[in-house]
């Protein structure tokens, strides 16, 4: 899902630079993680699949607690950037997060900041999620 070529084609979009290979996206203990790898830094997208709406929200609003919430964002069931410039957005069971810590400050072609990469992304991302 995150590491579609849809979704590349998409992410490539909103930050206007082609990762230096293709994203590969690994699975493990129903977490889905895909890194994008670009000349000057790493943004992390990842999926985590729960099992009911008490665990989602527990694992959503220990992300909450965790990171700390910068910004509401209007995605999802619940979204907001993190003070580290991530994103998190709940949809359904899932819980999706945009860790562009790896990234400087200010990237992309349109010389955006983390935290607005991080936003695009995550609403690009839920424009393709379907089902639960």
């Amino acid at each position: 899902m995150v590491c579609s070529r849809e979704v590349e084609i998409e992410v490539d979009a909103n930050v206007g630079i082609k990762p230096v290979r293709p994203p590969t996206g690994t699975w493990s203990n129903h977490l889905y993680t895909c890194r994008y790898q670009y000349p000057t830094g790493t943004m992390v997208l990842t999926v985590k699949e729960l099992s009911t709406a008490a665990e989602t929200t527990r694992y959503f609003d220990g992300l909450l607690h965790t990171l700390g919430k910068a910004q509401l964002l209007t995605l999802g069931q619940g979204a907001f950037t993190a003070k580290d410039d991530s994103a998190v957005v709940r949809k359904d069971y899932k819980v999706l997060r945009i860790d562009v810590t790896g990234l400087p400050k200010i990237f992309g072609k349109l010389s955006l900041p983390r935290f607005a990469i991080a936003a695009n992304v995550a609403s690009t991302i839920l424009g393709c999620w379907t089902g639960d």
